[in-house]
């Protein structure tokens, strides 16, 4: 299927350049900036977990100014209230009325950095917000701007001073990447490019935020094949039958995984999705959802060498399409 899809696929002019523009800043890493696209192009969340130097919250700046939205930050400590997050209701003494102050999770794109070093309380004013696109405070609703797309940061959860995220929030984070040490060759032009100046100065974005959200349209109406909706479902029914897994992928995964495949065919140039772009994604999309039982973490297994053998062991769909010449 792979030398198949070769022949449909012609990458989408402006997403390039939008990846050529991270890629500036960003060194050897185009598979990791191609899938930060591919779920914010899906409307979905994204969660870096890596150790620290590596780049996470250069990433993120550099995604913020390519499509041209307003970016903010919210440095995840110990002590971060909730309100500090989605904002609070103040009393103005010469109206008389409480005025709402917004908080930075009211902004296009936000970093969440170090997420995992603030409280449980702290971090569940992020779910409403992420599966919702509003926040409520003192019980009004307040919209969130569209695009909404929330990028956080985490250090491994062993590291000191680090809380374990709920399985609730993890589940609406569509994709978990890392960004991982560079190879020496593609250190030493990261040291070259920062010689003079950092090269997130020199960025400039490449949309403006309404003609993001328009890409983010167009690619949700790229074709999905009814076979292909069923090759999704079998995928998460037998994650959540395997014996090793005491949680598996939840219907949200299932929508996540179609919706991530509909960018993907999107960003290749196609109006249609096939297999392999669900099968290049499930584990970007799936391994944090899942729930290894004690007995399966003892003997050394892990979610993406489960994953992988249910790929291998699920018959792939074969679509037919007719050529338009």
């Amino acid at each position: 299927m792979q030398s198949k899809t070769r022949i449909f696929d012609q990458p989408q002019p402006l997403v390039e350049r939008m990846i050529l523009n991270v890629e500036k800043v960003i060194v050897g890493k185009r598979e990791t900036i191609e899938q930060a696209f591919v779920a914010m192009l899906s409307g979905g969340h994204v969660l870096l977990e890596d150790v620290p130097g590596v780049g996470k919250t250069m990433l993120v700046r550099a995604l913020a100014k390519t499509i041209g939205c307003e970016f903010k930050r919210i440095q995840c400590t110990p002590d971060l209230l909730p309100s500090d997050v989605t904002g609070v209701s103040v009393f103005n003494a010469k109206t008389g009325d409480f005025e709402f102050r917004p908080g930075p999770l009211m902004t296009p794109v936000v970093l969440a950095d170090e997420c995992n070093r603030t409280s449980p309380k702290t971090q569940s004013a992020f779910l409403e917000a992420m599966e919702e696109k509003r926040v409520t405070v003192d019980g009004v609703g307040y919209e969130l701007p569209k695009p909404f797309v929330l990028l956080a940061t985490q250090n491994p959860v062993d590291y000191e001073g680090t809380y374990a995220l709920p399985e609730a929030q993890m589940d609406r984070f569509m994709m978990k990447l890392s960004l991982g040490y560079p190879t020496p060759d593609q250190e030493i032009l990261m040291l070259d490019r920062l010689q003079d100046r950092h090269p997130i100065d020199q960025v400039k974005p490449v949309i403006v935020q309404d003609e993001f959200v328009q890409l983010q349209r167009e690619a949700a109406m790229i074709h999905v094949d009814n076979t292909l909706k069923d090759f999704i479902v079998r995928l998460a029914l037998a994650t959540r039958e395997h014996s090793d897994l005491y949680l598996g992928a939840s219907p949200r995964a299932s929508h996540a995984l179609m919706r991530a495949a509909q960018t993907s065919a999107y960003m290749k140039g196609r109006t249609f999705v096939v297999p392999d772009d669900i099968k290049d994604l499930v584990l970007p999309l799936w391994t944090h959802r899942l729930i290894l039982t004690s007995e399966a973490r003892m003997t050394g297994k892990s979610a993406e060498l489960i994953l992988a053998e249910i790929l291998t062991s699920l018959q792939t769909p074969v679509l037919r399409y007719v050529s338009s010449k």
